[in-house]
């Protein structure tokens, strides 16, 4: 390069410098804006080892309020997480309302790597890029602001970053020995990265940066994080509409239509009860050494028998194997992010069983009830939740949902023996009066929901509960078939 070209150059840089020095202001300025109307940011910067991907990032943040950000590298899982989902990692780090999450790489980088490693299967891939687009569409419609970047480098380049770094004793460190892998088998990372970004541009686009550039790559990068700020502040926080996906779902009764008069004998039920739970303990066993994981949903009416049911099917299992998670109205941290994000970050490692006391269901009753999200939000999720719970299956899990059922009748019966029984008097509120109140319309919700939402994949169990040994044994005789199945599934 002459003098005058290298002149020229370093005048051009220096311009985009200060160009992108506005641009950071202007971006500063609005953190109190983006605070105020709670709009939540996700930025994933992805890229080829050595193009710049940290330095980058560094940018974007340097004059943001430590306090408005945070910045991630899940592609760095830790060996606990991998025996979660494949999106955990992601979903768990997603930011609060009116705050800013940097992912420095994500699920993009650990599906390539893992696709050309051969760690997955091409099926497995396909299910992934599904995954994704599902994963970003939800956020999207939930109204988070997404900008994907991908900074790109040629082959060349990376081999002068790399090599650079690798003769500075400071940073050689920073040249790992799969960065060197993926330089070896650059042709095959260009054609993997350019298919998984044509695959998921959509319902978010990918914006390509020239890394061979750095101080374009950081104006570049600066204005289209400006633009979306800007947008999002003018336009609002976004609000998916309602669409519908097919689902291999199960024919489900009406609750009307439900024989409730099942019973069991005290004698029947106690022989039955003991031989169940010593299975069911030996299958916890079983599935602990085959790593299969296990998510038991609970929903039901108040005064049901859920809480009696869950201590039948928690006894034979090892403690530290499961755990019960008890959901109550979400606190203001859970308020602040998308509503599955609580539920992603309760799920069980493989091999463990997660047993759910109410569920992520409650969008389509009592948030749609009582009026805690719009309607677009609780008609979106039912296909919002069937892809999770597609997502969970294809992991691996073993998904059961049991809606806990009884009559008006037995429900007041249960309700006037713990008002007037002092010790089960904490058990009964004034929203269950509220709630009974109610029931033609959560009857019609939950009919709709189990027509919605009871797949092949994770059916819905409506037990009959007016009898609650009956009810206990069909729970288990449940989990017990489900999971001899899947066990045999896995030989």
């Amino acid at each position: 390069m002459s003098k005058e070209d290298k002149q020229a150059k370093k005048a051009e840089n220096a311009a985009l410098r200060e160009e992108t020095k506005a641009l950071r202001e202007k971006l500063v300025g609005h953190q109190q804006a983006l605070r105020a109307k709670g709009l939540p940011v996700i930025v994933l910067v992805e890229g080829w080892a050595a193009a710049g991907k940290g330095s980058l990032i560094a940018e974007l943040i340097s004059e943001i309020d430590p306090r408005f950000y945070n910045v991630v590298s899940p592609v760095i899982t830790p060996e606990a997480e991998c025996r979660y989902p494949f999106l955990y990692p992601y979903a768990k780090a997603i930011p609060e309302n009116g705050k800013i999450m940097f992912y420095d790489s994500g699920w993009m980088e650990d599906t390539v790597r893992k696709y050309l490693h051969r760690e997955i299967t091409k099926d497995q891939y396909k299910q992934r890029i599904r995954s994704v687009n599902e994963f970003e569409r939800q956020l999207r419609d939930g109204g988070y602001l997404i900008l994907k970047l991908f900074v790109d480098i040629d082959r060349d380049e990376q081999r002068k970053r790399m090599e650079a770094l690798r003769s500075n004793y400071e940073t050689e460190w920073r040249v790992t020995r799969e960065d060197l892998w993926q330089h070896r088998e650059y042709k095959s990372f260009r054609e993997t990265y350019d298919s998984f970004m044509e695959k998921t541009d959509k319902p978010v686009k990918w914006h390509r940066l020239d890394g061979g550039n750095r101080a374009l790559a950081a104006r570049d990068a600066m204005k289209l994080l400006l633009e979306l700020v800007e947008t999002g502040l003018t336009e609002g926080r976004y609000v998916g509409k309602p669409f519908k996906e097919s689902f291999p779902l199960l024919e489900m009764p009406k609750l009307r239509d439900v024989d409730l008069s099942p019973c069991l004998t005290d004698e029947d039920y106690r022989k039955e009860l003991k031989k169940l739970q010593k299975r069911l303990g030996e299958l916890h066993n079983a599935i602990y050494r085959k790593k299969i994981p296990v998510i038991l949903c609970y929903e039901g009416w108040d005064a049901a028998g859920k809480g009696g049911n869950i201590r039948r099917v928690a006894k034979p299992l090892d403690p530290r194997g499961f755990d019960v998670k008890p959901i109550a109205s979400p606190e203001p941290h859970e308020l602040a992010r998308q509503y599955l994000w609580r539920f992603w970050t309760r799920l069980p490692r493989s091999g463990h069983i997660a047993i759910f006391d109410r569920t992520w269901y409650g969008r389509v009753m009592v948030e749609r009830l009582e009026g805690f999200c719009s309607e677009d939000d609780w008609r979106r999720a039912y296909n919002e939740m069937n892809e999770f719970e597609r997502q969970l299956t294809e992991w691996g899990a073993v998904v059961l949902k049991f809606w806990i059922h009884i009559d008006q009748d037995t429900q007041l019966q249960r309700f006037n023996d713990r008002q007037n029984t002092p010790e089960k008097q904490w058990k009964l509120t004034e929203e269950d009066w509220r709630n009974r109140e109610k029931w033609p319309q959560y009857e019609e919700a939950i009919d709709e929901m189990l027509q919605k939402t009871s797949t092949k994949n994770a059916p819905w169990i409506i037990v009959e509960s007016n009898d609650k040994k009956y009810a206990r044994i069909k729970v288990l005789r449940t989990v017990i078939a489900a999971l001899e199945k899947a066990l045999e599934e896995r030989i």
